[in-house]
């Protein structure tokens, strides 16, 4: 099992950046060779997909609502991914977790256990 700790979240106002960093370590996890992936859940909402950086390459994929607003990186000497979100707005607003993820046929999709999350809010 991997255990990730979220951090970096806070009350920004809309237009504004904030830059998550996700922790991650686990007996017999190996974080270089690990997708890595953001996620958020608004209140009332179901848990999206937001960003993913694989382990072969550093590709990025993002999800269209914050495509050229957030960055997703990874440094795999300290077993940490980050997302760097700018030109923040309202609707951003919810908890953002980070997880290992793997590909399906149509999404990425989050393969263990959600850390605490971090939350961010956006004010207008």
């Amino acid at each position: 099992q991997v255990q990730l700790v979220e951090s970096g979240g806070g009350l920004v106002q809309a237009g504004g950046s904030l830059k998550l960093s996700c922790a991650a370590s686990g007996r017999t996890f190996s974080f270089r060779r690990s997708n890595m992936g953001w996620f958020r859940q608004a209140p009332g909402k179901e848990r999206e997909f937001v960003a993913t950086i694989t382990w072969l390459g550093g590709l990025t994929y993002y999800a269209d609502s914050v495509k050229g607003r957030f960055t997703i990186s990874r440094d795999n000497a300290e077993n940490t991914v980050f997302l760097q979100m700018n030109s923040l707005k309202p609707e951003d607003t919810a908890v953002y977790h980070c997880n290992v993820v793997r590909r399906t046929s149509t999404s990425w999709v989050a393969d263990d256990s959600w850390g605490q999350g971090t939350q961010v809010t956006v004010s207008s």
